[in-house]
């Protein structure tokens, strides 16, 4: 299994642990009305009907992506041919897994957006369903620790939304270029961390960057995206050609709440008893996981580039 502490594990730690200071004390700030600024919270008193329907649609997606890819995982954990598919370490199965997600994402996005049951629809449940399978063996970890993941992961993204919220309307819309310069090196540290082991030194410094330090920056990205839908929302005219697309919006905060549940669920796993190490030891060195995660970061660019 990939070490667990060590120089550059205990600066992951404490780097996490700082950004979570941190966003205590922004929730703090911000949620007490103690900055100068009126936040998005006030602003949306003088909201039009029809911002705060396109707010309530983009979350009501996102939130049935989570529903629908935590389906998709547990039936395709259930099904043998699936999982054995995907426990094979087969360049065969990267590629397909790579071009299933990055697909999918890419033909959702293209698809003009019309209210109701459609085309785009059926690709949104398309995309989510297919980022489950790729997902499933995580499923091995154990249902204990999947549930705090996933309990942890709501309160991070719940809190982190609360402070985009509370705080002044544009405060984490300039990240944009610090976010993408971030992601471009937690992109390159999660796939060199699939050929140099974790064992190592520069192993364990790449593994930490993509473990502790992804979770930082898509921290970061659920502030910047939060308050990017908002901002979208309000902008575009109720009849405008380009009509506003939930979908579309709530993608890029689904990304960022599934790789953050990933990178918790990791760290849960690294921590626990030895009778399932040899399972954890897989999942967290497994390449085709590695691909996975490295292929959702390179989707989240691709959200960005949008």
């Amino acid at each position: 299994m990939a070490p667990t502490q060590g120089t550059a594990f205990g600066i992951g730690q404490g780097a996490v642990m700082g950004a979570a200071v941190f966003g205590i004390g922004a929730l703090c700030y911000y949620g007490l009305g103690l900055s100068s600024q009126p936040g998005t919270l006030e602003y949306s008193t003088l909201w039009p009907q029809y911002v705060r329907d396109r707010i309530h649609t983009t979350y009501a997606y996102f939130g049935g992506s989570c529903i629908l890819t935590a389906m998709s995982a547990v039936a395709a954990f259930r099904t043998p041919a699936l999982m054995n598919l995907m426990m094979r370490n087969s360049w065969l199965v990267m590629g397909g897994s790579i071009a299933a997600m990055i697909g999918t994402g890419m033909v959702v996005r293209s698809m003009p957006y019309t209210p109701g049951f459609g085309a785009k629809q059926l690709g949104w449940m398309a995309h989510s369903g297919v980022i489950g399978v790729v997902l499933a063996p995580m499923c091995l970890m154990g249902g204990p620790i999947l549930m705090r993941a996933a309990l942890m992961t709501a309160g991070v993204v719940g809190g982190l939304s609360t402070i985009a919220v509370c705080a002044p309307s544009e405060k984490f819309l300039n990240m944009g270029g610090p976010l993408a310069i971030g992601l471009g090196v937690v992109f390159a540290s999660s796939l060199a961390s699939m050929f140099v082991p974790a064992t190592t030194v520069l192993g364990s410094g790449l593994f930490s960057i993509s473990l502790y330090g992804g979770l930082i920056l898509f921290s970061g990205f659920l502030l910047y995206d939060t308050q990017r839908i908002i901002k979208y929302a309000e902008t575009v005219p109720p009849n405008s050609v380009s009509a506003y697309d939930p979908v579309n919006a709530s993608m890029s905060i689904y990304l960022d709440t599934i790789n953050i549940f990933i990178r918790i669920a990791q760290i849960l796993a690294m921590g626990g008893n030895r009778r399932r190490r040899d399972v954890k030891e897989y999942i967290i060195n497994c390449p085709v996981f590695w691909v996975s995660v490295t292929v959702m970061e390179s989707t989240r660019y691709h959200c960005i580039l949008l």
